[in-house]
């Protein structure tokens, strides 16, 4: 009889150190919130003091002033315009030809096999245009390249505005003086609606690559879309942005 009553006395005993064990746990587990609370609220203080610093250093002292416009673009407007007006006898300015984009294309056949060989050549994208590229997908499968549809296998950019512009200047001055037994740009690769378009062999004519970082050798397609729909508008707008077509000498934009 006693051993049952020290037996029950040791199962009462235990039970409620079972319940303090869960209050115990349980305890824990509430305790371990404020920890958290506490990263989120020093978090917030971190931001709360960033802000207030920026906002005590008050705005850059270029933030009143105006963007300044590219180059090429300051000189279409104040001198091809008008040139263009007076070539094609143009009555109304909004039927002068401009320039609207500039898209840059570039097929990697090798990323089928080793996809990792289209990282290296959107990163050099993106340093020639300053614009990160995307990525294009294959519309279907080809068995007998082993390409799958949806597989990445080019990068495409495309430039407006500023960015536009400033890439025809680099492209006109810089990078096309670069180019191996140049004799200048054919006049047949007008599409009939005003576009024209070119390949490039190597990408290390373009200034930003440096040579030593360049894994291999690749070319890409720009296309430099006009607002014009006739090839002779367009031919003479690129003309005049120094352009160098064959049998012609360029039109060298001044540097001011």
């Amino acid at each position: 009889m006693a051993t049952k009553e020290k037996g029950a006395q040791g199962g009462k005993s235990a039970s409620p150190g079972g319940k303090g064990g869960k209050s115990g746990a349980a305890a824990g587990g509430k305790g371990a919130k404020p920890a958290g609370g506490a990263s989120k609220s020093q978090k917030g203080a971190e931001n709360s003091r960033r802000n207030a610093e920026k906002a005590a250093r008050g705005p850059h002292t270029g933030a009143a002033l105006a963007a300044i416009a590219p180059r090429l673009k300051r000189y279409y407007t104040e001198t091809v315009r008008d040139r263009l007006m007076q070539q094609f006898s143009l009555t109304n300015v909004h039927e002068i030809p401009t320039l609207e984009k500039i898209v840059l294309n570039c097929g990697v056949g090798e990323a089928i096999k080793t996809p990792k060989v289209l990282d290296s050549v959107c990163e050099e994208m993106e340093l020639i245009s300053g614009q990160k590229p995307i990525r294009r997908k294959a519309k279907k499968s080809i068995a007998n390249y082993g390409l799958r549809e949806g597989q990445e296998i080019g990068a495409q950019v495309t430039l407006r505005g500023a960015r536009m512009w400033e890439f025809l200047d680099r492209f006109v001055t810089i990078s096309i003086p670069r180019i191996r037994d140049f004799r200048g740009l054919g006049t047949r690769a007008f599409d009939g609606r005003g576009n024209y378009s070119l390949g490039v062999k190597e990408q290390m004519i373009f200034p930003e690559i440096n040579y030593d970082m360049v894994e291999a050798v690749h070319g890409m397609d720009i296309t430099f879309v006009t607002s014009s729909t006739k090839d002779d508008q367009a031919l003479a707008l690129l003309r005049e942005l120094g352009m160098p077509f064959k049998g012609e000498s360029p039109n060298i934009p001044p540097l001011t």
